[in-house]
């Protein structure tokens, strides 16, 4: 029989199972009815989309010329040997966000991911084969390995490759598979209640767990753009002026430009947050961001200008200081 309450059931239970090195299960509950899926949903969407990964993103061979082309001793024609490359799955052993690492290989040889291993990076599955090349054949190439998240295509990044450089379809995300079951569960007689059984599996450049701390996290800081809600006095009266006034979209999120995962990675890592911010600086200062290509900052200016805030001009005048107040006080309500 249900009970007239005010507020939701808390869960109280939470249970982490290393199934593996790389399989976990993650149970919670006991949930109202609605509510579990109405986490987990997000939860598995956030587990593909936010986790962090490496992967190649660029690559350089000597005597290549481009993609489709082929080298002299090697059994696999560019195309294929890029196939492979991307699903070597490589993980920065040092805090940084981009290597370049360069390779030479002196035939008769099978090359794996084991022999990619070095100081630099570790290759999580080193059986994954690479090429084979002949008595006769010599391969030197250079590979540029990134942090990032979820999946850039190449022609996000192709302006940007340095020369020489072929792009690659970067898939970053090292969540594999990531699926949950609901399950009834039985609450003071009540068998309306819910459980949430998660089951991640991840490639080994993180751990199934530390995932699911990503995602959290990410889910966390996504929410907090509401933190100034509670803060709203119910009783009074919400003007235009208490958020923003005619400029109130400038406190909006950049994720609502809708840019391409190229541009808003380097605005995320330069910790950009708001639109204002972008409208507060002229086109030299967009340059010095780093990583932001010029194809990314032609974006950027038109995107600006589109919502009426081109880059470079003083649309703002006397409410710059006002603004950059504002954004100071939102970026410090989501640190807390």
């Amino acid at each position: 029989m249900r009970k007239i309450t005010t507020s939701a059931y808390m869960p109280t239970e939470i249970k982490v199972e290393s199934v593996s090195e790389n399989v976990a299960k993650i149970t919670a509950y006991p949930f109202e009815a609605g509510y579990a899926v109405t986490l987990a949903h997000p939860l598995r969407r956030l587990l593909y989309t936010s986790t962090v990964g490496f992967a190649p993103t660029g690559v350089k061979i000597k005597g290549v010329s481009h993609e489709f082309d082929s080298m002299r001793g090697m059994l696999e024609d560019v195309a294929f040997f890029i196939i492979n490359l991307k699903k070597i799955r490589f993980k920065l052993k040092n805090d940084s966000d981009r290597e370049v690492i360069e390779y030479s290989f002196k035939g008769p040889k099978e090359i794996t991911g084991a022999d990619l291993n070095n100081d630099i990076v570790e290759i999580v599955n080193p059986d994954a084969y690479l090429a084979t090349i002949n008595e006769d054949a010599e391969l030197n190439f250079s590979v540029i390995i990134q942090k990032g998240i979820g999946y850039v295509p190449s022609e996000e990044i192709r302006d940007e490759m340095e020369e020489d450089y072929i792009a690659l379809d970067a898939f970053f995300t090292p969540v594999k598979k990531a699926v949950y079951d609901i399950e009834s569960v039985l609450v003071e007689d009540n068998p309306d209640f819910e459980k949430i059984v998660f089951t991640i599996t991840t490639d080994g450049q993180v751990g199934p767990i530390e995932a699911f701390k990503h995602c959290l996290e990410a889910m966390y800081q996504q929410m907090s753009v509401f933190k100034g809600v509670l803060d709203i006095d119910v009783n009074m009266p919400v003007s235009n002026s208490s958020v923003g006034g005619e400029h109130g979209k400038l406190l909006s999120n950049v994720e609502e430009l809708n840019l391409s995962a190229r541009s808003f990675n380097c605005l995320d890592k330069a910790e950009i947050r708001y639109i204002g911010e972008l409208a507060l600086m002229d086109e030299n200062e967009l340059k010095e961001l780093k990583n932001l290509g010029k194809k990314s900052l032609e974006e950027i200016k038109a995107v600006m200008e589109e919502i009426g805030y081109p880059v470079g001009t003083d649309i703002l005048k006397d409410s710059k200081e006002q603004l950059k107040k504002k954004i100071a006080e939102l970026k410090s309500q989501m640190s807390v």
